[in-house]
């Protein structure tokens, strides 16, 4: 497999969670929505840290910011942050059976999240609802359903 498969695969699966990210939904059901973009990326960076990793999570954090219009560069810092994370902590939870990688998961939305939080508090947006917190648990509870779906795209050489 050459160099620029895996990076294609990356890139197409990004945009898909990309496009899941912002696809309009009803009101309730849009609050289960799990962030489809930091999971995509935070599998990428730990499956393959060199391929997809920091610079993954912050281009796909300035898309995410222009689509949805928030703060520039507001998704770009957290979602860089938890690419870091996960490419720090790589080794280790692939290792991990599927359960406890869905705990880092959840650990490492709540992160994405309480950055995004403090983010919003500093710039003077208006903080929302604790609904705002739902997706982590939704993101680690659907974590094995997406590592599955994104794994037959990866080939371990």
């Amino acid at each position: 497999m050459s160099d620029r498969r895996p990076r294609m695969t990356i890139l197409t699966t990004a945009i898909i969670a990309l496009v899941l990210s912002v696809l309009p939904l009803p009101g309730w059901l849009a609050v289960l929505r799990p962030a489809f973009l930091v999971l995509t990326v935070l599998y990428w960076s730990i499956m393959i840290p060199r391929a997809g990793g920091v610079l993954l999570g912050f281009a796909s954090g300035l898309a995410l910011d222009v689509f949805q219009g928030s703060l520039l560069g507001e998704h770009a810092l957290a979602l860089a942050f938890v690419a870091y994370l996960a490419i720090r902590l790589h080794l280790l939870v692939r290792a991990k059976p599927l359960f406890e990688q869905s705990l880092f998961v959840f650990a490492a939305l709540m992160v994405y999240e309480f950055l995004l939080w403090v983010i919003d508090g500093w710039s003077g947006h208006p903080l929302s609802a604790p609904t705002r917190w739902v997706h982590t648990l939704t993101g680690g509870l659907i974590w094995p359903l997406v590592a599955g779906v994104l794994g037959r795209f990866y080939a371990a050489r």
